[in-house]
This record gives C-alpha cells, structure tokens and sequence, in this order.
C-alpha cells in the first residue's frame, strides 16, 4: 500500500508560500508557510500535519492492542504535541484518555506501551516519545 502527498513552494523561504495536498483529495491546496510554521500566523506547518498522523495512529494502534487483550474501548481520545527545536523534532508528548468500562487497567497500560512502541508513526519518528495516559474504567 502506497500513500502519497504532494508540495509547492513559490518564493524565497520568508516571503514565499506554498501549498500541499494528500493524494485521497481530502486535503487539496492547503496553504503553509513561514509565519505559520515558525512565528505562530493562522495556518498549518509540517509538523502539525506530523502530530496529527502520531495521534490517529497512535489511536488505532491502540484500539488493536486492546482488542488483542479482550477489550473493547468505548472511547479513545489522544492529542500529540510535537517540538521543532533548533531545525529538529525533538519530542513527540501522547496524551491519551482511555474509556473502557470494566477493563482492566494494568491491561490497558500494557497495551498503551505496546501501541506506542508499535505504530507505525512512532517507528519512523526518531525522537523521545512520552505518553500520559489516564484510563476510565
């Protein structure tokens, strides 16, 4: 299975803009540049886009790792903050809410630190990766 995205950047990297697409459409002609990635402007930036794929697979590796324990979670809700320190991502910060009436709560830990090992973003991500995790059972 192959996913695909496609850029263009028009101008210098202060003054300049650009704008990318995911190749399912769903996100066409989005506009990023260097005020929104680097001084805070309205608009999205590369790492964002970054935090929200550690986020939503995260979410499903972790819907998989209950599922192999037994359980089957009402909700999952994760947000991910990613650092760009010094030209570099340095953390990626999982907060994570767990909603599995009755489960098991060590469980579900185990299946936390299994799904954060194991999703496919944390693998490509060479940087620290933390994960506060609160479970409602």
């Amino acid at each position: 299975m192959k996913r695909n995205g496609s850029a263009t950047w028009n101008g210098g990297l202060k003054d300049g803009q650009g704008r990318f697409s995911v190749g399912s459409g769903v996100i066409k002609d989005l506009k990023y540049g260097f005020r929104s990635r680097f001084e805070n402007e309205p608009g999205t930036n590369p790492e964002e886009l970054i935090a929200a794929a550690h986020a939503s697979c995260f979410s499903m590796a972790l819907s998989g790792q209950l599922g192999e324990r037994g359980i089957n979670p009402q909700a999952i809700e994760t947000t991910c903050a990613i650092t760009l320190e010094n030209m570099s991502l340095t953390t990626s910060a999982l907060r994570t809410t767990v909603k599995a009436r009755g489960a098991d709560r060590a469980k579900v830990e185990e299946a936390a630190a299994a799904a954060k090992a194991g999703c496919p973003i944390s693998k490509v991500l060479k940087l620290e990766i933390s994960l506060d995790l609160t479970v409602e059972v």
